[in-house]
């Protein structure tokens, strides 16, 4: 069974840092690029960042550019969003996806990640 599992969220202050973990299984994880999405109340759902397969290519929203960084460890099956000087609006619920994974996408459940003071 293909799965997504993210985990890590909370509440932080502004300023803060979370890391936030997707571990997957039922599928062979290094094949696929692995991306991560939030969704705020009222907002459409958006790109955060993804990351290739095996290299280190990545791309990262210009609004969290220099503050965000995806990676993954395919030993693990995890990849992983670290979030530094975290701010309001990065309040989201963050979501980890995959493409077509045997012909479907596939989205974990969501961890939620609130920025207040």
């Amino acid at each position: 069974q293909v799965q997504l599992v993210e985990s890590g969220g909370g509440l932080v202050q502004p300023g803060g840092s979370l890391r936030l973990s997707c571990v997957a299984s039922g599928f062979t994880f290094s094949a696929y690029v692995i991306s991560w999405y939030r969704q705020a109340p009222e907002k459409e759902r958006e790109l955060v960042a993804s990351i290739t397969s095996y290299g280190p290519n990545t791309i990262h929203a210009d609004s969290v550019k220099g503050r965000f960084t995806i990676s993954r460890d395919n030993a693990k099956k995890t990849v992983y969003l670290q979030m530094n000087s975290l701010k309001p609006e990065d309040t989201a619920v963050y979501y980890c996806y995959a493409p077509r994974i045997n012909g479907r996408d596939r989205w974990g459940q969501g961890t939620q990640v609130t920025v207040s003071s």
